[in-house]
């Protein structure tokens, strides 16, 4: 919160960050700093609204769902939407999501930064075989330009080879949807090698 800035202004300078994505304790440090003097009224507005506010304050980020609708509570609209996601990204969260597990259990550093080339690296073992090379690479990167306007990556400044892997992913990519995922993967792969036999 700036000095001297009205209660009612932090408070509407939340809201609208959380509106418009994740906020990052790192990144958005002044609204970090109101969100947490001010998460009691924060969730009763959202609540309001039909969402949930959800802060993970060891790993720095807020965001925001869709409240669960019981029996007794009537189904509001959908403020934040559904977003489909194509196999590619898919698998592309999964496997950024395994690296960043292994990445915690090294405990190195707190972030995890790969280059545009260990990207394609991973993703290229999972696409048919004898396609054009420069094409995957294009390809990879409309999949991870899409993950990075999820807000699951980011790109460094100045050095756009780099991203960097937010952790926010752990919220979305849990042990449950990875190993749906991995009979989702164990069929694709079987599919591929069926395609090229033939």
């Amino acid at each position: 919160m700036q000095a001297n800035e009205p209660d009612g202004q932090a408070f509407s300078r939340v809201l609208i960050a959380l509106l418009k994505g994740v906020v990052y304790q790192d990144t958005d440090t002044e609204i970090w700093q109101s969100l947490l003097g001010l998460q009691a009224r924060v969730r009763d507005y959202l609540g309001l609204l039909g969402l949930e506010l959800l802060v993970d304050e060891a790993e720095g980020y807020a965001w925001l769902r869709s409240r669960a609708t019981t029996e007794e509570s009537e189904e509001l609209p959908r403020l934040v939407a559904k977003r489909p996601l194509s196999f590619p990204v898919s698998l592309l969260l999964a496997l950024l999501r395994r690296k960043l597990a292994e990445f915690d259990t090294s405990g190195e550093d707190t972030r995890l930064i790969l280059t545009r080339d260990e990207v394609v690296d991973m993703l290229r073992l999972f696409l048919p075989g004898g396609t054009n090379e420069a094409r995957i690479a294009d390809q990879i990167d409309a999949h991870l330009n899409k993950i990075v306007e999820l807000g699951f990556v980011r790109r460094l400044r100045g050095q756009n080879n780099l991203i960097e892997v937010r952790r926010i992913l752990k919220a979305f990519v849990d042990a449950q949807w990875l190993a749906e995922f991995d009979q989702r993967l164990a069929s694709y792969c079987t599919h591929i090698a069926g395609g090229e036999a033939e």
